[in-house]
């Protein structure tokens, strides 16, 4: 019963239009469509979750938790709309703290007594961007720092 959060860039530099004339948040939107469909007609994903965050400051760029149906999520996916930075740092870090807050609810996180090791649920963020730098407002870091917490 993975999940799959889909990052989708909504900079305003996603407005850029191909030589086919579609812009790049179209092709981000029918990329996740795609996926989707393809995903569904495999057994295995009958348990699959899927969130969409996208690089708006939070709590706005979370389109789709854990708790919306499939149409909402489609919904949210197709209503999306560039406007503003590529802020990939906040936004990844907006994703992890979504999916923390998942597994505090669910109850495979106890802060405080230790992760319960028999609650498997895999989660897989999948970016779609066309920038290639971890930006944030306040510029560009030269290298990313995670911590982790014990």
């Amino acid at each position: 019963m993975p999940i799959l959060l889909f990052l989708i860039d909504t900079s305003a530099s996603m407005n850029q239009r191909t030589y086919l004339g579609t812009t790049y948040l179209d092709i981000a939107k029918g990329a996740v469509e795609i996926f989707m469909k393809l995903r569904a007609r495999d057994p295995a994903s009958r348990g699959d979750r899927y969130m969409l965050v996208t690089f708006d400051d939070p709590p706005y760029g979370v389109k789709a938790g854990w708790k919306e149906n499939h149409a909402t999520f489609m919904s949210e996916l197709k209503n999306l709309q560039a406007s503003g930075l590529t802020t990939l740092g906040h936004a990844l870090r907006a994703a992890f703290d979504l999916l923390n807050l998942n597994r505090l609810v669910s109850g495979i996180d106890n802060y405080g007594q230790g992760r319960n090791p028999f609650f498997l649920e895999p989660s897989v963020i999948i970016t779609i961007t066309d920038g290639n730098k971890l930006t944030h407002t306040s510029g560009v870091p030269d290298e990313v720092t995670t911590y982790r917490s014990n």
